[in-house]
């Protein structure tokens, strides 16, 4: 895959790379850690991609996968060697207004106290994916999605009650 379209695919899918780093890392140094972990492997998965989902879906099991095992290493990446231009390895930081941006650092927050799966899946129900697209991507059931999604809007709801 050339560097061009690489570039056009990962800023078409930036505010999904975005998402998923600022939920998983709180600190903007290993939230760059992450970001970089993911377009590496998204660069070195690129000719691995089939066409049997759809290519948003493809891009976020590859995020929500490599930001599951970068927090499950909790330490350091050693710089990897690549041959992508370092230009392309850093996404800009997106637009909000203030209190848009206040909402957001909430919101994350709160998603940050979820485990892992349920933060996962509330990103991809936040991103408008549908349930059966949500379970293809985890691994589970439709039905065991809308469960679980329910319980965790109830408990995101209780604790922004108590905020």
């Amino acid at each position: 895959m050339d560097k061009e379209k690489f570039i056009a695919i990962i800023k078409e899918h930036q505010a999904l790379i975005y998402k998923v780093c600022h939920s998983y890392c709180q600190e903007a140094e290993n939230r760059n850690d992450l970001q970089q972990d993911i377009l590496l492997q998204l660069w070195y998965s690129m000719e691995k991609f089939d066409g049997r989902v759809k290519f948003s879906t493809w891009v976020y099991r590859i995020a929500l996968n490599t930001a599951i095992s970068f927090y499950r290493k909790n330490k350091k990446h050693q710089e990897k060697k690549t041959s992508i231009d370092e230009s392309i390895i850093s996404l800009p930081e997106m637009e909000a207004d203030n209190s848009q941006k206040e909402n957001i650092t909430i919101l994350y927050r709160f998603i940050n106290n979820l485990n892992h799966f349920d933060k996962a899946l509330i990103l991809l129900y936040l991103d408008d994916f549908k349930y059966e697209e949500i379970a293809e991507i985890l691994g589970i059931s439709k039905t065991n999605v809308a469960t679980k999604i329910s319980r965790i809007k109830q408990t995101l709801k209780n604790q922004i009650s108590n905020y």
